[in-house]
């Protein structure tokens, strides 16, 4: 007879899948981060919205296990803000790395979303590579978007 695995007996960590269930995830994760340009940043939940069949808790997951070659410092909390890590020294890495990119704070830890926020990967990226469309989301399609400039 076999027993379910307790609170913190899975592989992962409780809640969290085992690695090979999470590897294809992860790798759909990455490869949106890898989009984000220097100087701008995307929320947690703006990287799961994009990426489909997860939540911002996930795509954090993934951060925290990111190769070297995946730009983790710019995906940031819906504040604006770099979020708290175990050791606190991660979360100064992550704010020094932004200002590095030329990311402004202000006396709060937070920047400015609006200004600094990635709008997202381009409509034939997502098509090209099996992401789905804004409007498959539920959100406003391009053309639907009210211009600002």
């Amino acid at each position: 007879m076999s027993r379910l695995p307790s609170r913190g007996a899975s592989p992962g960590g409780w809640g969290k899948p085992p690695p090979v269930e999470r590897e294809p995830l992860y790798t759909r994760i990455y490869a949106v981060v890898r989009l984000i340009p220097p100087g701008q940043v995307a929320t947690y939940g703006q990287v799961a919205e994009i990426v489909g069949g997860c939540t911002a808790r996930m795509v954090g997951y993934a951060m925290a296990a990111c190769p070297d070659d995946v730009p983790w410092q710019r995906v940031v909390n819906a504040q604006g803000k770099v979020s708290p890590r175990a050791d606190h020294w991660g979360a100064e890495v992550q704010r020094q790395r932004l200002i590095e990119e030329g990311i402004e704070f202000d006396a709060d830890y937070r920047m400015d979303l609006a200004r600094v926020r990635w709008r997202g990967p381009e409509r034939e990226w997502l098509i090209e590579h099996g992401y789905p469309l804004p409007e498959e989301r539920g959100l406003p399609s391009d053309d639907e978007q009210l211009r600002l400039f």
